[in-house]
């Protein structure tokens, strides 16, 4: 892969290692509020989508007054009672070093809202090596082209010299939809199989793998 200026992360299951907590967050959530509780593997397919969106995928029968307290309790397990540890996958942070070194633009796209975003960027110390990011809450959820889109314009690339990296078919479809390049990651949430349904440039087994695609 050449002509490429710009490299944008998804977060959860990308560079950071925290879908089982978003699992077991979203699962004590639902038995909180005396809801049925979805399965992990229903819970992984929605990672990456805001959490109106997967409310509306996973959950669509919820009555609307039930939406916010849902949003409440998720939030309060995955940012303060799940007991589910969140490190950063190995190799992500000497990858975004050496990216950043070689001179690309580095982003974040993902489904997280930007509060949440916020407090990550914080506790990982990845925040000085990003140049922008997008959440649902300034774009469009994935897997709409929105998110690349402003951030391709915010940084004055080409979408089409702009990569997307991320685990889930959102991410690649969002990709595939701004006319970015789509790259996968296996360690995440999502499966390879589903990742080359959206015909990606690639798809990578360790953050690190990502230099010799670029």
């Amino acid at each position: 892969m050449s002509h490429c200026d710009l490299v944008i992360f998804d977060w959860d299951g990308t560079l950071m290692d925290s879908v089982d907590r978003i699992v077991d967050s979203w699962q004590r959530a639902c038995a909180e509020l005396s809801m049925a509780v979805n399965s992990a593997d229903s819970v992984r397919s929605i990672i990456g989508l805001s959490i109106e969106s997967a409310i509306d995928t996973l959950v669509p029968e919820m009555a609307p007054e039930r939406v916010e307290p849902f949003i409440q309790a998720y939030r309060s397990w995955y940012l303060e009672r799940s007991d589910v540890p969140t490190p950063l996958f190995d190799g992500a942070e000497a990858l975004l070093h050496e990216l950043k070194g070689q001179g690309y633009q580095l982003a974040v796209a993902t489904g997280k809202g930007r509060q949440g975003l916020e407090r990550v960027l914080d506790v990982s110390g990845l925040r000085p090596l990003f140049d922008a990011s997008r959440t649902p809450s300034e774009a469009a959820s994935k897997p709409h082209p929105d998110m690349i889109l402003q951030l391709c314009g915010e940084l004055n690339c080409q979408p089409g010299r702009a990569v997307m990296v991320g685990d889930a078919l959102f991410d690649l479809e969002m990709a595939n939809r701004a006319g970015a390049i789509g790259v996968g990651v296996s360690y995440g949430a999502g499966s390879v199989d589903v990742l080359r349904s959206a015909s990606p440039k690639g798809i990578i087994h360790h953050p690190m793998e990502l230099l010799e695609l670029l």
